[in-house]
């Protein structure tokens, strides 16, 4: 019965945060949608050829507006790295189209304040400053041009399908034009589900972790974890155990965010935090991915880099935000609310349900079911595996 009753307690937890942010998944994939719907693919390829600072920049603006999965966001840049883009800029959009999207941001808010939607936007440009120092002082191209041999031959990942499908509207016009024609309709539709399909897993994971964490394990293990007794010491042992817990948590993109939610509470600092949301693209499952992609030194190289990188941004992340007074007083975010009520959080879900319905029933009736068996797929070039 106590077996039954903490399994139940873990679920509650679990069900009560997906009402929590809900709406906000909703609204993130639906922005993202409008956004990938007007960027054409052929764009991104053309201007990630080289890595200056201007390229960078430019890689940065692309991750942001092609919002999506770790797995198909390491696809996408390894597509794009077998068409001669840049390895630096594809590793640059990569980060960009994982850490600093809408949907996270909304849902960081939400789950555990402001303060570190802000953290993200401010350490993410960060991380890939340093992620581009440490490539231009350490990568030789020898590495690269045995990253490119691995890719070319075009072993399949996870999410390939996803990838290298190019979903944006392909008439001409002007954006409002495009967006609100019946092809814009039907792009936003099949963007936001797939997706919302190729993030359900990590969210689901990540939201039941959380509640199991948030249920089973004691307050005085979190606190010895992160020396919650010692400030100092916590601040320095945070952004260095952030992402070793984020790599075997197998959890990646929005899923961190609720278990980032337990970890708060429990008592890991701020830079922590940071460094553990940012931590998706290096989890077990993307490292081996990185090692059929790339190769086994590539994929150590980048481990390396962006482990370094990540730790790094949690620092200076703490550094601005402590000297600026905006690290929360207090640790509250939202793990488990007491009951769910006639609020803002319900009349949004409704909302935001009854849209997300009505870009399902388009998705469906526009060919979406043959995109889902292509969904796994395989990789750019390789018509055998798709067919």
């Amino acid at each position: 019965m106590r077996i039954v009753d903490a399994v139940g307690h873990a679920l509650t937890i679990a069900g009560r945060m997906t009402w929590e942010i809900l709406w906000s998944l909703m609204l993130g994939f639906a922005l993202s949608a409008v956004i990938q719907a007007l960027v054409r693919r052929s764009t991104v390829e053309r201007l990630l050829g080289n890595d200056s600072p201007k390229t960078l920049a430019v890689a940065t603006g692309f991750g942001i507006a092609s919002s999506s999965c770790s797995y198909a966001a390491a696809a996408l840049a390894r597509g794009l790295f077998r068409k001669g883009a840049n390895f630096t800029a594809v590793m640059v959009f990569e980060i960009a189209s994982t850490n600093l999207v809408i949907e996270l941001g909304i849902i960081m808010a939400l789950l555990l304040g402001w303060q570190f939607t802000a953290a993200e936007f401010v350490g993410g440009p960060v991380m890939i400053v340093l992620i581009a120092v440490l490539f231009r002082l350490l990568l030789r191209q020898k590495l690269v041009d045995a990253a490119k041999a691995q890719a070319n031959l075009g072993l399949a990942g996870l999410m390939e399908g996803h990838a290298r499908m190019d979903m944006s509207v392909k008439s001409e016009g002007g954006l409002i034009s495009r967006l609100s024609s019946a092809e814009g309709f039907t792009s936003v539709s099949h963007i936001f589900v797939m997706e919302w399909l190729a993030v359900l897993r990590d969210v689901v994971g990540g939201l039941l972790m959380a509640g199991a964490l948030g249920a089973w394990v004691p307050d005085g293990f979190w606190r010895d974890l992160f020396f919650s007794g010692h400030p100092l010491l916590a601040k320095v042992w945070g952004p260095l155990l952030g992402p070793i817990i984020s790599v075997f948590a197998f959890v990646c993109s929005i899923g961190n965010v609720p278990l980032a939610a337990v970890l708060w509470n429990g008592g890991i600092s701020f830079g922590g935090v940071v460094s553990f949301i940012f931590a998706d693209l290096i989890i077990l499952p993307i490292l081996l991915i990185y090692r059929k992609y790339y190769g086994t030194k590539m994929a150590m190289f980048i481990f390396a880099t962006f482990y370094a990188a990540m730790v790094a941004a949690g620092y200076v992340v703490a550094l601005i935000f402590g000297a600026s007074g905006l690290v929360p007083a207090t640790r509250n975010a939202t793990v488990l609310n007491p009951t769910i009520t006639w609020n803002y959080t319900t009349y949004l879900n409704i909302i935001f349900l009854v849209l997300g319905v009505a870009l399902v029933l388009r998705f469906l009736r526009t060919g979406g079911i043959m995109m889902l068996k292509m969904m796994g797929g395989a990789p750019e070039g390789d018509e055998k595996e798709m067919s």
